[in-house]
């Protein structure tokens, strides 16, 4: 797995941190490895880079020359910027490995040239915990070697799907951003439960559980059917469903979805 020998991080976010906690972790990479870098300002955002043991730069010049992978972590305002520092600046043949949202592989193929091979990673926040959902798209010059090395990096920190580029605007309606709509779920569930007379720490831990609970077995069984299994005729959890449809919860939810796959495409437009 020679792509993974030198993995260049530009750009220490919250979701880059977390993947290399994920990947050193489990062993797949070590930290010296790595060469995270940031602009001299964002000095503090290397901080948990060099916890892991991990190389830092402020140059992105230096991830350009010495990477074989290069993990994009930077918001998607400044991925352009990024790729003026890499182009003349790296020693070529290398994967780019953006988690940028909203930037197809043809614009990214565009900015960064031909000495880059482009795949488009969308992750979600809870690559963190190691139950992550993340889809990739590969550009036009990514070779199966590359495939498989993405799909050994974020197998390691959840599930890895492939998939048609044109459908990840829409599945960063439910897995990139869907996380947020959980939370506000169980922020609910929580909430209601402490109305009723439960402990917080109790009506949190149980939110979270049944949550993840469900989510494991709708994963192997279609979720209306599990649905109809809790529902007894006439029972509360009837009275409990009967609720949420009168509020429109489907609604909403399907809204949401589409609200965050239009706001996608609309920065891949900018």
């Amino acid at each position: 797995m020679g792509g993974l020998s030198k993995v260049g991080v530009i750009g220490a976010g919250k979701m880059a941190g977390a993947l290399l906690k994920g990947w050193i972790g489990s062993g797949v990479i070590k930290s010296n490895q790595v060469l995270a870098s940031v602009p001299k300002q964002d000095e503090a955002l290397l901080e948990p880079f060099k916890q892991m043991g991990c190389n830092t730069t402020f140059d992105n010049k230096d991830v350009g020359e010495w990477s074989d992978t290069i993990l994009l972590g930077v918001k998607p305002g400044i991925v352009e910027i990024v790729a003026q520092d890499l182009i003349g600046n790296s020693k070529g043949d290398q994967l780019l490995v953006s988690i940028a949202a909203g930037l197809n592989t043809q614009t990214l193929q565009q900015w960064f040239g031909p000495k880059f091979r482009v795949i488009r990673v969308m992750p979600n926040t809870a690559v963190e915990v190691g139950c992550g959902a993340s889809v990739y798209a590969t550009g036009s010059g990514a070779t199966s070697e590359d495939c498989k090395n993405v799909e050994t990096l974020f197998y390691k920190v959840g599930k890895c799907w492939r998939v048609k580029e044109q459908d990840i605007d829409a599945i960063t309606g439910i897995s990139g951003s869907g996380p947020a709509y959980m939370y506000l779920i169980l922020e609910a569930l929580t909430e209601e439960g402490v109305r009723q007379g439960l402990g917080p720490d109790l009506a949190r831990n149980l939110a979270a559980q049944t949550m993840q609970g469900a989510g494991m077995m709708a994963s192997i069984r279609h979720p209306s059917i599990l649905r109809g299994e809790v529902t007894s005729p006439g029972g509360s959890t009837a009275e409990g469903v009967r609720a949420l449809e009168k509020g429109g919860i489907r609604y909403i939810i399907m809204e949401a979805v589409a609200a965050t796959a239009r706001r996608c495409r609309q920065i891949g437009s900018l």
